[in-house]
C-alpha cells in the first residue's frame, strides 16, 4: 500500500502562483510514474502533469510553460509549481503514485483561482 497526502491548495488571484505538495509513504518501491491530475466537476481524471521514475515529463497542454512537476527522491514527494494561473485552472488536484499493478490516489487538494 501506498498512501499519499497532498497540501498546498488555496485561493489565489489570477496571475499568483501555488506550489502543491504530495508526500508518499508506504510500498513505494514499485512505483513507476507519478503525477497530478485533476477532476472537473462531474467528469473523469484528466492529466496535468507526470514524471517517470527516470525523470521523464508530460504535461498537458494547457499547462505546458506555466506549471512544472518536481519531486525530492529524499522526501519521497513530489510537487507542483503552478505559476501564471489562470480561472481555469480552479479544480481539485490530485495526486498519484502509479506501479505496474496499481494507481493509488490522494484525497485531493482544492485549487481556486479568482478572477
Amino acid at each position: 500500500q501506498v498512501q499519499l497526502v497532498e497540501s498546498g491548495g488555496g485561493l489565489v488571484q489570477a496571475g499568483g502562483s501555488l506550489r502543491l505538495s504530495c508526500a508518499a509513504s508506504g510500498n513505494i518501491f514499485g512505483v513507476n510514474v507519478t503525477g497530478w491530475y485533476r477532476r472537473p466537476p462531474g467528469l473523469q481524471r484528466t492529466l496535468v502533469a507526470t514524471i517517470t521514475r527516470g525523470g521523464a515529463t508530460n504535461y498537458a497542454e494547457s499547462v505546458k510553460g506555466r506549471f512544472t512537476i518536481s519531486r525530492d527522491n529524499a522526501k519521497n514527494t513530489i510537487y507542483l509549481q503552478m505559476n501564471s494561473l489562470k480561472p481555469e485552472d480552479t479544480d481539485i488536484y490530485y495526486c498519484l503514485h502509479a506501479s505496474v499493478s496499481m494507481n493509488y490516489w490522494g484525497k485531493g487538494t482544492l485549487v481556486t483561482v479568482s478572477s
